[in-house]
């Protein structure tokens, strides 16, 4: 079982969370009431929905993890799990996701907003055989 499988089967009991058929169509997500939180996109990447308000308060803090890809303008990180700790991470950001979105005033009139994935900005990954 893999990083992400253990991380995703974990937070599937969480009551405020339920899976779901990822809006941009690659893996599995979680929604909570007030929409979509995470995509799980492959066996170590993980996109978390944490909003423009809560990207913007811990941007240090984001910026400073070697396991989290912030790109300009989403309101989407991206997680490396490569790690236990990885994933304790991912379970204290999607509290963090969680307490984002329910600061929404209104769940029907936010923007719909696409996931790193659909940015094409997830991690770099080296190719034939490239450092």
């Amino acid at each position: 079982m893999t990083l992400a499988s253990r991380a995703l089967a974990q937070l599937a009991t969480w009551p405020d969370l339920r899976q779901a058929v990822p809006s941009c169509g690659l893996g599995r997500a979680l929604s909570s009431d007030r929409g979509e939180i995470a995509h799980f996109h492959s066996e170590r990447d993980v996109d978390l929905h944490l909003t423009d308000r809560a990207v913007r308060r811990f941007a240090k803090d984001l910026n400073g993890s070697g396991a989290i890809r912030v790109v300009p303008g989403s309101q989407w990180v991206t997680i490396r799990l490569d790690a236990a700790s990885d994933v304790d991470l991912l379970m204290t950001l999607v509290s963090v996701a969680l307490k984002a979105q329910s600061a929404w005033p209104d769940p029907d009139g936010r923007p719909e907003v696409g996931c790193n994935d659909q940015r094409g900005a997830g991690f770099v990954r080296a190719e034939h055989g490239a450092v």
